[in-house]
């Protein structure tokens, strides 16, 4: 196919509509009135070269309302499902008139959908100077689903509440300053359906990672359009905040062949899709929703890349998280690491410098992809997320992998001479638990989705601390706070990126449902009247102690040559037999660090105790230094630990 502009182009005299499909037999441009209700006029487009078709509308001014009807067979054993009755979306529009509201009438054959379905809205959007990203590869990552963090905000307007623009509300803005966020990763902000069996339930998406339209902003989220989102980003930007988009290029709403025909199924399934060798009417499945996007066809790598551009150049984005990257990487063969839709973002000269984070998994064949994708991308790091929870679940011998995670994950990151980790460390995201209810539930609890709880990880390395679920026993609030604050601290000790998602940080609960996704209400809507004020303060110690020591910030991997030492709770090296202790319960991490604040070289020692009961541990001074607690400021050389917790000392 040809490179030109896609989508819908403005000039002074009017507007250029360009649609590739190679399938199609004819492509027809609809107009709509005003109120995108009326369908005013079909326009036959010409079919230009690498099936590129293409109309010039004079007189057309921005703010039209559009969409396409394409006729082409209707062989769905062929992989065709060509049906002009369906008016579809073009994936290049950056802004939509309404949402999408799932319909069984959208994937009936021969039923008309202009009633229900979004209008394209002709948009141009100035560009903006591409800036260096703001954000750092050892920042802290602050995972935000919009609507839930400000649905129930008492100091933001009603009407913003729910919407990207609470985001730059003073009172977000000084509470993401305070718990010392570095970047911002907007869960899915583009326009998305519910999946087909969420209504009769009663329940509707509350996630977004189900999309149709790759480049246009969802209405609920943004109604404000590009606006909105490049004001906010502006906001942030001001705070010294950097903002990372959650995108999804592994599937479309449009589902399996029981699902809709909303856009790139009616423009050219057969293309854009994968589908069994040799059996182009069965989709294949590596998503588990429905249907594969081919990222190695032409097509779908320049909307990837040209998506990408748009959000940098439109509204000054500082990076992505791609949700199941493996897919992006894929070929009929499986994962490539040079795969061309990869290479095109690497070299591309608006996106070589953005922050890139792949979820590094799908579940279709060799899926699994952790430590594998190009260096230029961070990963989000499950591996390290099980270690620090099966830890202090207090599951045995796992000192030594707790050691591999803290110091940057070697065993992924450290292979082709590369020492430098590209680590995401969380201890709960979104999909699971939330931190909270990791160490109040033994087992998941999500009946309220509607599937006998047969939904959702079985398998969450989770703790109850004596009760499922809630208490009023004063000495299990205590325990759950302790273990709360230690796995906190453990992921903020750790090399490499951290992540945290929003509510997190004072306490929120999810009542043990561990795949919220359809759970659009209180249950997910942080409830800021009972946010936890110690918690967050802890989280704010965290990150300022992060920005303050160079150990922390540092992405090179620790190797034991002069910059980590890993002590015993008697200040003495760790021994083979040490590490091998099943049970063993306490030890330190001794790093090399300047400290910002005096500019001065220092050591931080972090010491671990997931004991029940208080240990004693052994700082060994040097140069005739003093350790001081860096919560308190004493001084010591030996320092009885509680039990289950984390602290900071640094010498100087």
């Amino acid at each position: 196919m040809t490179e030109a502009m896609l989508g819908a182009t403005l000039d002074k005299t009017g507007a250029d509509f360009r649609l590739w499909s190679h399938h199609a037999d004819l492509v027809e441009l609809c107009l709509f009135d005003e109120a995108g209700d009326a369908e005013l006029k079909r326009l036959t487009m010409t079919r230009g070269e690498g099936d590129v078709h293409h109309v010039f509308v004079d007189g057309m001014k921005e703010g039209a309302r559009y969409g396409f009807r394409i006729h082409g067979p209707y062989d769905p054993v062929a992989g065709h499902w060509y049906d002009p009755s369906k008016v579809l979306v073009d994936p290049y529009a950056t802004e939509i008139d309404r949402p999408f509201v799932y319909d069984q009438r959208l994937g009936q054959f021969g039923v008309d959908t202009a009633d229900l379905m979004p209008k394209s809205i002709v948009k141009a959007h100035k560009p903006l100077k591409p800036m260096m990203p703001l954000g750092d590869r050892a920042g802290f990552i602050y995972e935000v689903n919009i609507k839930a963090l400000t649905m129930l905000h008492p100091d933001v307007p009603e009407s913003q509440r729910g919407t990207l623009a609470a985001l730059a509300h003073p009172a977000v803005l000084a509470h993401l300053r305070r718990i010392g966020v570095d970047m911002i990763e907007l869960m899915p902000i583009t326009a998305w359906i519910d999946e087909r069996h969420l209504a009769p339930l009663g329940l509707t998406n509350s996630w977004g990672y189900n999309p149709v339209a790759m480049m246009a902003l969802d209405p609920r989220l943004v109604p404000g359009g590009v606006k909105e989102l490049r004001d906010t980003v502006a906001a942030l930007h001001a705070e010294g905040i950097g903002v990372i988009l959650d995108l999804v290029f592994n599937h479309t709403g449009e589902s399996d062949v029981h699902g809709t025909t909303l856009s790139l199924r009616g423009i050219d399934n057969r293309s854009l899709f994968r589908h069994v060798t040799d059996d182009p009417g069965t989709l294949v499945n590596d998503t588990g929703c429905g249907n594969t996007l081919a990222c190695d066809h032409p097509f779908v790598r320049q909307l990837i890349t040209d998506t990408l551009r748009h959000f940098v150049l439109s509204a000054g984005i500082d990076g992505f998280r791609f949700d199941l990257a493996p897919i992006m990487g894929r070929h009929w063969d499986g994962f490539h690491q040079d795969a061309p839709t990869l290479k095109a973002i690497l070299e591309d000269e608006v996106l070589e410098d953005r922050i890139l984070i792949a979820e590094p998994w799908d579940i279709g064949p060799g899926g699994y992809q952790l430590g594998r994708f190009p260096p230029a991308f961070l990963e989000w790091n499950d591996r390290a997320r099980d270690t620090f929870r099966r830890h202090w679940r207090g599951d045995a011998g796992t000192t030594g992998d707790l050691a591999t995670a803290l110091a940057g994950s070697a065993d992924l990151f450290a292979h082709d001479g590369h020492g430098q980790t590209r680590s995401v460390n969380f201890i709960a995201a979104h999909d699971g638990f939330s931190l909270s209810d990791l160490v109040s539930y033994e087992h998941k609890h999500n009946e309220a989705n509607g599937e006998e709880n047969r939904d959702g990880h079985n398998e969450n390395h989770s703790w109850n601390n004596g009760v499922e679920g809630e208490t009023l026993d004063k000495a299990i609030l205590k325990r759950r706070r302790q273990d709360i604050e230690a796995l906190l601290s453990t992921l903020f000790a750790s090399r490499g990126a951290v992540m945290l998602t929003s509510g997190d940080e004072f306490g929120r609960s999810q009542r043990g449902n561990n795949n919220a996704y359809c759970q659009d209400n209180a249950l997910t809507w942080l409830d800021w009247s009972k946010a936890d004020e110690e918690l967050i303060e802890t989280t704010a110690r965290l990150a300022a102690m992060r920005q303050r020591f160079s150990c922390f910030m540092d992405t090179s991997i620790l190797t034991g040559e002069g910059d980590v030492a890993w002590l015993n709770k008697d200040g003495l090296p760790m021994t083979v037999g040490d590490w091998q202790t099943p049970d063993l319960a306490a030890f330190a991490m001794v790093l090399a660090a300047v400290d910002r604040e005096t500019g001065k070289d220092c050591r931080v020692a972090v010491l671990f105790n997931r004991a029940t009961e208080t240990k004693d541990f052994v700082l060994p001074p040097q140069d005739n230094r003093k350790w001081r607690r860096l919560q308190t400021g004493r001084s010591a050389t030996k320092v009885s630990m509680k039990p289950r917790t984390v602290d900071f000392w640094v010498e100087s």
